[in-house]
Parts: structure tokens; sequence; C-alpha cells
């Protein structure tokens, strides 16, 4: 009991006695200074005494599938920060190899009483009914999977039966494709590819179906392949292989890194990046500014998505009832160096 004491009085900064106060539920101990031992106790992994564990902490989990891909560290500084703006302390939960599963971590953050939890990614039907049965304020960054299908089964509570669905903030992926396409067929290109994710991955999905439309509408005589890759520089360079060697001239990725694995693809292949093969990007991660040659690419507006997702996790939290809707945000094309005319249109321009 000491060493609790101890240990959670350095981290917050007051006395053992202090401490000791909050604990017992004494009087005498200032608002602001009772959440930040019941906090430390949380953060340190200490159980709160029974008469305070139905009080919840101000954690917040903040879980993203991984850290390789920068688009989720970007994504994770700026929701923690905002998040510690308004008193609230995030608690980053990462999978990782020999890890906690994300299911593992839900029951972990459910455990530690948290205010609330956003989710960079996706979750698992199972997970989803938890949360929801345990009436639990989350926020999805650009889920993964269309939670809409999912049929609350696995709600237990029959006052929360009826509850379904969580606030989401998403990229317009739509509008995404749109703004690549209309940039390529500019430039002349007319038989693309596309290289997303798995079938089943949300993001992925709504790039394919507003791909295929786009070349289904269009008054210019179009064609493109859909290819679907793991998000990893290997699974980009693989798939785009296969595009490539079915003719595309130009290819539309679904992250930074999958077009970082298609442009080693195009060399391997004795092919130009941009004079023989244009490729489009997502996310304008860091860095991209300085590839070689500099990646066209569309970008993500992290700072205003991280912040609404933040905002109506803690309206969530003030007010007890999420507003199950979808807010979309406008990508931007970031044009650089990574694509061009198609090469017999730029060859007839120097006629």
């Amino acid at each position: 009991m000491s060493r609790r004491l101890a240990e959670v009085a350095t981290k917050v900064g007051v006395s053992e006695a202090t401490v000791s106060r909050v604990l017992n539920e004494k009087p005498g101990v200032a608002d602001a200074t009772r959440q930040a031992v019941l906090t430390a106790l949380d953060v340190l992994g200490y159980e709160r005494p029974t008469q305070l564990r139905g009080v919840r902490a101000r954690l917040v989990g903040l879980v993203v599938p991984e850290l390789q891909n920068p688009i989720f560290p970007a994504l994770a500084e700026v929701v923690g920060g905002a998040l510690v703006q308004l008193g609230f302390t995030p608690v980053l939960c990462t999978r990782t190899a020999g890890g906690l599963t994300e299911a593992e971590y839900v029951t972990m953050l459910l455990d530690q009483q948290v205010s609330g939890v956003v989710f960079c990614g996706g979750l698992s039907s199972e997970e989803y009914g938890q949360l929801i049965g345990r009436g639990v304020p989350v926020v999805l960054l650009n889920a993964a999977v269309d939670y809409s299908e999912f049929s609350g089964s696995e709600i237990t509570d029959k006052n929360l039966a009826g509850r379904h669905g969580f606030p989401h903030v998403s990229t317009d992926d739509e509008a995404a494709v749109e703004q690549a396409y209309s940039h390529l067929v500019a430039l002349g290109h007319r038989t693309m590819g596309l290289l997303v994710g798995a079938a089943d991955h949300a993001p992925s999905r709504r790039k394919a179906e507003a791909f295929a439309r786009l070349h289904a509408q269009s008054s210019q005589p179009t064609s493109g392949r859909v290819a679907h890759a793991l998000f990893s520089f290997e699974g980009g360079q693989a798939a785009a292989a296969e595009l490539l060697t079915a003719g595309a001239t130009a290819l539309i990725c679904g992250s930074d890194i999958l077009a970082l694995g298609a442009i080693r693809a195009a060399r391997r292949m004795n092919l130009n990046v941009p004079d023989d093969i244009s490729v489009i990007g997502f996310d304008d991660s860091a860095m991209m500014n300085f590839t070689d040659p500099p990646l066209t690419t569309l970008r993500q507006p992290i700072d205003a998505m991280a912040r609404a997702a933040v905002t109506l996790l803690v309206n969530q939290i003030a007010s007890g009832a999420p507003t199950p809707k979808e807010l979309l945000h406008e990508p931007e094309l970031v044009v650089r160096g990574s694509t061009g005319p198609l090469r017999s249109l730029a060859a007839a321009a120097q006629v």
C-alpha cells in the first residue's frame, strides 16, 4: 500500500497524504487533484478502491493497427495532443508481433474504465458489440469495415439493443479517385490500374467502386483493372507488376507505401516514372516530397480529421449520446514528379 501511495504521489506531484485522502474519499482535496490521482492509478496499473470503480477515468484509448505506415503515427500525434489539451490522457494501443491483439486492448481499456476510445482502422463485430453494450463512447477514423452491416446480436443489454453505430471520420475516397482519375485523363492516360487493399477493406472497396463508375461514365474510351494487396512496400510492388504487365500506363494507389512499391516494380521492369508510367499515392506521408521522383499523391487532411474525431468523442462523453453519422473530409491532389503526360502525347508535342 505504501509503495502504491508513493508511486502515485510522485506521478501526480502531491503528498502521500493527499493520495490517501483521495483513495479514502476524504474531503479537502481539489477536484482537479482528485481526478489526477485517479488517472495516475489507472496509468500505473493499480486497481481503484471498490467505491471508486464506477467513476470513469479521464483516459482515452487510441487504438491503431500499426506504426510502420506513417499515416497512423501522424493521426495519433494530433489526436493525442488534442486530448491532452482538453484534460484527457491518451493511451496508445498498437498491435505488434507477439504483443496484445486489438480485442485484448479493448478488454484492457474497458477494465481501466476509459472515458472513450478512438479507433484508427477497424474492430471486429465482437468488439463492436462489446463496446456498444458497455456504452463506451467511440469514434472511428477511416474505418476499415462498414459497421452498418453488423446486426448488433452481440449486445446482451436489452436497454442498449437498439443502439447501433459509432460516429465516423473519413477521407472521401470517391472524391480522391475522381481527382486522381481526372488528373491522369488530362495527361492522356486511358489504361489505368487501381492498387488498393483487401476487397473487404471499406476504404478500398469505395475506391474500387468509384474507379469502376468513372470508367463506365467517361466520355473518353478508358479502361482499368483493380489489384488488391497488403498495405506494404512488398505488397505494392507485387500487385503493381501485375497491372503493368496488363498494360497500365498509370497507377492510382491506396497508400503512399503502395505507391513506392509500384515505383520499384516499374524500375524492375525497366520502365521510367513518369516517362513510361505515372504513379499516384494516397496520404501525403512525411518525406513524400523527397522521394525519387517526388510522389504525386492525395493528401489526407490529418489535422482536421483528427480534431473532428476528438470533438465527436468529447461531445459523446459529455452528453452520453453518439451521433452515428460519417463526416467525410475532402482530400487534396498534390501534383509532383511521379505523374506526367502519356509518352506518345509528349513525343507528339515535341514534333
